[in-house]
């Protein structure tokens, strides 16, 4: 195939709808050069692929990896998309992008040549240079490994279907994905001891324990049974399990009774794919956000630049405007705040007060009004917060009334709703507040952690329950998770209800 000659850069990328390899390829390169020498992003070296819609389908039922292990709900979820998609019911997105280095875009084929242009600097520049950069993902993700692990994954849990039956693998499948919600460390973990320094901190609390003699307990007559031993025996079950272990997915694979070594693989396998995406529960709002503002700006530049044409602009913006559109409160497609539209219109909103601040930014946002370096305010942004805080750290007056906030309180010991929170100077931090906590992860999921396991015992598991806001937990999900917990222990397991203290 003869190459095509390289268009000048006052020319358009391409003028027609349908999209070839050779457009594809020069206009990344358009792209990738803005994202650098503009933009200053830092990315994962890029793999375009170009699949069908129903590879888009296959993706959107195994989570959208490109290696996965078997399960008979990836073929459930297949057939639900797909249905929908046959009747018009629903769309498909516009490519699916993944963490990984290199970092795979998947765009549909059927995508129109501006559309390609589109989902490109979205997901190849927008989303890649959010997974480079931010410090979750750094911390909790391997982007180097994940792909190698994931094949790993695959083929363990197919020698264990040919070795143990693929209904026994699944039973155990079925358990683990039931409880991959509370199948993740939620806070950094210190460093594993080695052998030698384990058995040196044991050493040290022996000798500690040989110390520390009272004598006026010696004179009390011990019995068996003794609370106080009872209590000692509790501390040190509690210090050599890690106890209270708030990842139960890890601890059933560390210390169940009845789980052979295959099943315990295969629980570690499923609790560090739900580590992995994890992060992407948590900046939702940023890293879409993150991924519009993008892909917006480097289209504009281009189109100012006289590379994108009148028609592929009016199409893209189009697109663009779709993805961002928030429905009012009695629109039938409400379902809350557009994730998409929020997280542009603040990123937005950074560069206004960045370039063109007014008195009230000045006020809110000292640091950086006026500042004009918006690109460092908003690579700083990008790295270092998550949804909560960085709402709680930009979000402005001017985004608030544009959304037209106010906040509500509904409590059920009250018949009515009371307005808590306008547009003024107090309201205003109070919605941000309200709306921050709505974004927290740690207060919209249940908190449940294992606080004792009785190996030499009755063999019980006792796990707690953090009740918040006077909410108690579903009766229904509550059953069904602990049953699936007493599959993988083997034994009896209680759960406990404690009111939140803060």
């Amino acid at each position: 195939m003869v190459n095509q000659v390289p268009k000048s850069k006052s020319e358009p990328l391409f003028e027609q709808i349908d999209w070839d390899f050779d457009t594809l390829r020069r206009t990344f390169d358009a792209i990738e050069e803005v994202s650098r020498k503009d933009l200053d992003l830092d990315i994962y070296p890029n793999q375009i692929e170009i699949i069908s819609s129903e590879q888009m389908l296959d993706a959107y039922s195994s989570i959208g990896m490109p290696l996965m292990y078997h399960h008979w709900s990836f073929g459930k979820h297949f057939l639900g998309h797909e249905r929908l998609y046959r009747k018009g019911a629903r769309g498909l997105a516009y490519e699916i992008v993944i963490n990984s280095d290199p970092c795979i875009s998947y765009c549909l084929e059927e995508n129109t040549m501006p559309l390609q242009a589109l989902v490109m600097a979205h997901a190849a520049f927008g989303h890649n240079h959010f997974f480079k950069s931010n410090h979750l993902f750094q911390q909790w993700t391997d982007a180097e490994g994940i792909l190698d692990y994931l094949e790993y994954a695959r083929r363990f849990i197919s020698s264990c279907e040919e070795k143990h039956g693929i209904g026994e693998v699944e039973r155990v499948l079925d358990a683990a994905h039931s409880l991959m919600p509370f199948g993740v460390f939620r806070h950094r973990r210190p460093r594993q001891l080695s052998l030698q320094e384990a058995e040196e901190q044991r050493q040290e609390r022996l000798a500690a324990a040989e110390q520390n003699v009272y004598y006026l307990w010696k004179t009390i007559p011990s019995r068996p049974g003794d609370e106080r031993e009872r209590d000692a025996a509790l501390q040190e079950r509690k210090r050599d399990m890690q106890l209270p272990e708030e990842n139960l997915l890890y601890f059933l694979e560390q210390f169940s009774p009845i789980l052979q070594s295959w099943q315990r693989e295969i629980l570690r396998i499923v609790c560090n794919v739900g580590q992995y995406f994890y992060p992407q529960k948590q900046t939702k709002v940023m890293n879409e956000g993150c991924a519009c503002f993008v892909h917006y700006y480097i289209l504009n530049a281009l189109y100012e630049q006289g590379r994108m044409t009148d028609g592929a602009m009016l199409e893209i913006l189009h697109s663009h405007s779709n993805v961002l559109t928030q429905p009012d409160f009695d629109d039938p497609r409400f379902s809350g705040i557009n994730p998409y539209a929020l997280g542009f219109a603040m990123m937005q909103d950074i560069r206004r007060i960045c370039e063109t601040p007014e008195e009230e930014d000045r006020e809110w946002f000292p640091d950086i009004a006026g500042k004009e370096d918006w690109r460092s305010v908003l690579k700083y942004a990008w790295a270092n917060f998550r949804d909560e805080s960085f709402i709680q750290q930009f979000l402005s007056p001017t985004v608030m009334r544009r959304f037209r906030m106010f906040a509500l309180s509904d409590t059920a010991s009250e018949s009515y709703c009371t307005v808590t929170g306008i547009h003024n100077t107090q309201g205003y931090r109070h919605l941000r507040d309200v709306l921050a906590r709505d974004h927290d992860i740690s207060t919209q999921e249940p908190d449940i952690q294992i606080v004792d396991a009785d190996l030499l015992g009755d063999r019980c598991l006792h796990l707690q329950s953090v009740r918040r806001n006077g909410v108690p937990l579903d009766s229904a999900s509550k059953e069904a998770t602990l049953k699936y917990v007493e599959q993988l222990w083997g034994y009896k397991v209680e759960l406990a209800e404690v009111v939140a203290t803060a």
